[in-house]
């Protein structure tokens, strides 16, 4: 299991060794899922960007935090009228979703850029103090891009949270949903696999709660303090050029 920011790539460009590294995996015969949380592209785009990038992989390979949006509504607000705050074409793996601008029974908070203003964030939040539900597609408070740490999505949920006096489901990353959703497509049990990402709380520890071996890659949004956060029997290397050596 790879996470994609911050691992293998920084503002959608390679990272040092990540080219290599998932072509390495191919050789091995090794399966892989890239898990992200990013909300901005659909699995079917992000291949594709990944592909022009130099790392060949299929759409069915990415696990979004979209997607698990997507599975999480079916589950549990089937039919719902759903207000988005989101932009960006991994809206496509949520078609399915019956969209409102008012009146909504739940509330999904994606990555919205600048589309996170007073005017949608009021909107938002006057429908969840009349009632709406609040799904986040994941919790992740900043990321790493070109220009530096970014806020994330997080953000402004914990901002909602203490506002409306809700409390969010989390359909991306840290849930466990995601993680074994993830290992059921590769149809192995979460004993068998190895998450490796930036992040200690969303990606490491989260996923050593569901029974993975986890690695810290010490690249992206890693600060030198989340060693000290790490659970054993967590590992960490320096970046994602390290993982063959790792599991050789």
């Amino acid at each position: 299991m790879l996470d994609v920011d911050g691992v293998l790539v920084t503002s959608w460009r390679p990272l040092p060794g990540a080219v290599e590294t998932v072509g390495w995996l191919r050789q091995e015969d090794i399966p892989f899922r890239l898990v992200t949380n990013t909300t901005q592209h659909s699995r079917a785009g992000l291949a594709a960007i990944l592909c022009d990038a130099g790392m060949p992989v299929q759409a069915h390979e990415v696990m979004t935090a979209t997607v698990a949006t997507a599975a999480y509504l079916r589950r549990h607000h089937p039919g719902a009228r759903c207000h988005l705050l989101a932009t960006g074409e991994a809206l496509e793996d949520l078609r399915d979703v019956e969209r409102v601008e008012e009146g909504a029974e739940v509330v999904i908070v994606g990555d919205a850029e600048d589309g996170f203003n007073y005017e949608s964030l009021n909107r938002a939040f006057r429908m969840l103090m009349e009632g709406a539900a609040l799904v986040a597609m994941h919790r992740g408070l900043y990321w790493m891009t070109s220009e530096g740490l970014t806020l994330d999505v997080g953000a402004f949920i914990a901002g909602f949270e203490a506002a409306a006096g809700v409390q969010a489901a989390v359909a991306g990353k840290p849930s466990p949903d995601f993680f074994l959703s993830a290992a059921e497509s590769i149809g192995l049990p979460a004993d068998a696999l190895l998450m490796a990402g930036d992040d200690v709380q969303n990606d490491v520890n989260a996923s050593q709660e569901v029974g993975m071996r986890a690695v810290l890659v010490k690249t992206g949004r890693f600060r030198g303090g989340d060693l000290q956060l790490l659970e054993p029997p967590a590992e960490a290397i320096d970046s994602i050029v390290d993982l063959p050596s790792l599991l050789s």
